[in-house]
């Protein structure tokens, strides 16, 4: 293990563990409140698949190599919160919070908010809606499993992953074979081997994201997001545009906001940032999975103007001043201060990008309701034809006052995405 200086002075301190992604966005949120940060990194090597955290942003660095050691550094920081700064750190992020003896939603039910097999089963034993479903180490008994069910598609999907990783959707027992294979033979993205296969039944409806903070267990709504998705022949999904909902006039957000309290009530949930994903079915509300850390397309700034709040600022308010948060936001949902789009660019291209047009990149940029853009690849690149959420090239924020504003400049990035790289 190894740790730099202790932080000086008084200051409250936060500790993030791998903060990578979304993650970044949490020291600055925590500082706002006058509270240091400390970064505790799990894995020896930083994880290649995913942006990386800016240890520069953080008061303190801690190697985790042996995790009773690190709960006595923690512990003499005397921290007000430990949480995840993504995914995969969640069992982490729950057994060393409790340790410390900060509010935590405790180790006992963390394999329930992190495998989505007994995230599922343990919705079932609290009476809580959700989805028919087989797991396995065999692709024969997955198929066997998708046959006995009755009815296609089936969706095959690793346990434990994020991002729409190895899921497909399986219209017969040669695709659920082959999917359950191709689960087995690769590690998921955060660089862990699948043993094993989750097989699910097919629910037909709108998703949505529904994305909450909570303080002592009350929680607060900061966010309802429609999926705007296309399903490919292979079986996986394009995730298009995120549209924001707006509560005032849509009643799905009141019916998603009471079915996701059940949610967090069975798994434990009282502390701290979720990212939901929840489908519409005609029976109602279903879980696909729920993450307890923040939504990965966060951009604070962006959710700032939309939202007049932040995933990231709103977890650092409920642990670092939790009366007011609760006094503010306890059992409320947001507000839409302004139609708001997130547009993971799909795209045909399929080569080594040769260069980046910047002027294509400052048109879309320039355009009235883009509030910022995100290209993903460098010259050297391999782009290849979008297949899931982490093959999309652009991530494009639209913003603006009125609908009218919001789709032209949405069909405007449409028309310009596939000019942004310069393909061999």
């Amino acid at each position: 293990m190894s740790t730099a200086s202790p932080t000086d002075g008084p200051r409250r301190v936060a500790v993030v563990v791998d903060g990578y992604s979304a993650g970044n966005f949490y020291p600055a949120a925590f500082a706002a409140h006058g509270t240091a940060v400390v970064h505790v990194q799990s894995t020896p090597e930083l994880i290649p698949a995913m942006a990386p955290p800016d240890l520069t942003a953080y008061d303190d660095t801690v190697l985790a190599t042996d995790e009773a050691e690190l709960v006595e550094v923690l512990r003499g920081l005397d921290p007000v919160c430990v949480i995840a700064g993504q995914e995969s750190s969640v069992p982490l992020a729950d057994r060393l919070s409790e340790a410390v003896g900060v509010p935590s939603n405790g180790s006992a039910l963390s394999p329930a908010r992190r495998d989505k097999y007994e995230m599922t089963e343990t919705l079932r034993r609290a009476g809580v809606r959700c989805v028919e479903q087989f797991k396995t180490d065999d692709p024969d008994a997955a198929v066997a499993w998708a046959e006995e069910h009755g009815s296609y598609p089936v969706v095959v999907k690793p346990l434990s992953s994020a991002a729409s990783d190895g899921v497909v959707v399986c219209a017969d027992p040669d695709a659920v074979r082959a999917a359950a294979r191709g689960v087995l033979d690769a590690p998921n993205m955060f660089g862990v081997t699948n043993t094993e296969i989750l097989v699910q039944s097919y629910l037909k409806g709108t998703e949505y994201i529904v994305d909450t903070v909570s303080s002592g267990g009350e929680r607060y709504v900061c966010g309802v997001w429609e999926y705007e998705k296309t399903l490919l022949p292979s079986g996986k999904n394009i995730y298009n545009r995120d549209l924001l909902a707006d509560p005032a006039g849509n009643p799905v957000v009141a019916a998603l906001t009471a079915y996701v309290d059940e949610v967090l009530a069975a798994l434990g949930v009282a502390w701290g940032p979720a990212h939901a994903e929840v489908i519409v079915t005609d029976e109602g509300p279903v879980l696909v999975e729920i993450g307890t850390r923040l939504n990965g397309n966060i951009s604070a700034p962006f959710h700032d103007v939309c939202l007049g709040h932040n995933q990231a600022a709103l977890t650092a308010q409920a642990y670092v001043r939790p009366e007011e948060f609760r006094a503010r936001y306890g059992g409320r949902t947001y507000t839409r201060l302004q139609p708001a789009v997130v547009y993971n660019t799909p795209t045909e291209l399929d080569g080594v990008v040769e260069s980046v047009d910047e002027t294509a990149v400052t048109e879309i940029r320039s355009l009235e309701s883009v509030f910022s853009a995100t290209v993903k690849l460098t010259p050297g690149a391999r782009i290849r034809p979008t297949v899931d959420l982490l093959t999309t090239p652009l991530r494009v924020y639209l913003t603006a006052p009125d609908e009218a504003t919001l789709t032209a400049g949405y069909e405007k990035v449409r028309a310009l995405k596939d000019s942004v790289y310069r393909v061999a």
